[in-house]
């Protein structure tokens, strides 16, 4: 797949992959049927329609807002741009924490107040997203969990052991470095994302069937998926809790 094939396409891939047919995807989604037969015919979807896709699909909504090509509504992105600094703080603390303190600091983050919209992250863009190659896809996604390319680096270093420098993940984005099935498989450690659904989005076959996240890292996805609607000091807070957390 060298370009964006149309949501429709993306989502009779998804489809597919889950083995469901249009009819049992409509009422999974609280839709009528017709109205999801249009959407795999080329129509554009209403934001009303992507929110429910989200759960019939097992999504997350904002995922299904960036597959769609389409705008993400404000109480789903990033709550504060500043926050973003931030983020590999945690994730390298809780990568070296027992899956029981993990869970603390996921419900520590969750009892945490939300905020209005501070500061919104920018989304500079080398493309325009619809038609996008591949890759973009993936790197837009991450960048709804609020993270910079620098931030990309250093959790696929964390996560993944993969290293990269930050702008190569611009190259990502942008088409010009090379999506292969094993970076598909680790940007869908960061996602949460099972690896064959990106296989799908993406057109990249993988390789072989994926490994299982290291123990090390499970939960870690969902995490950063939370702190995105935190304010830049609540995040700090949070990091500063999960260094605490470290074993000594």
């Amino acid at each position: 797949m060298t370009g964006y094939p149309g949501f429709g396409v993306l989502l009779a891939a998804l489809s597919d992959r889950r083995e469901l047919d249009i009819g049992v995807l409509a009422r999974r989604a609280g839709v009528p049927e017709l109205e999801l037969q249009s959407v795999f015919a080329g129509i554009v979807p209403s934001p009303s329609l992507l929110r429910k896709l989200g759960p019939a699909l097992g999504l997350h909504a904002e995922d299904v807002f960036v597959i769609a090509g389409a705008t993400v509504p404000d109480d789903l992105a990033p709550l504060d741009a500043e926050a973003r600094r931030w983020v590999p703080y945690v994730v390298e603390h809780a990568v070296d924490l027992p899956s029981e303190k993990r869970g603390e600091l996921r419900h520590l983050v969750r009892s945490l107040p939300r905020g209005k919209l501070l500061q919104p992250p920018s989304f500079p863009q080398l493309y325009d997203a619809p038609a996008g190659p591949p890759g973009a896809l993936l790197v837009r996604m991450l960048r709804y969990r609020n993270l910079g390319w620098m931030g990309m680096a250093r959790i696929f270093l964390f996560m993944t052991g993969r290293y990269w420098s930050a702008s190569t993940y611009g190259m990502v984005g942008a088409g010009r470095k090379e999506l292969t099935p094993d970076l598909v498989a680790d940007f869908g450690t960061l996602l949460g994302i099972p690896a064959g659904d990106l296989a799908a989005l993406t057109g990249i076959a993988l390789s072989e069937e994926p490994h299982t996240p290291e123990p090390a890292v499970a939960g870690v996805a969902e995490l950063i998926r939370d702190l995105r609607r935190l304010t830049a000091d609540q995040v700090r807070h949070i990091s500063e809790a999960a260094a605490s957390m470290r074993p000594t």
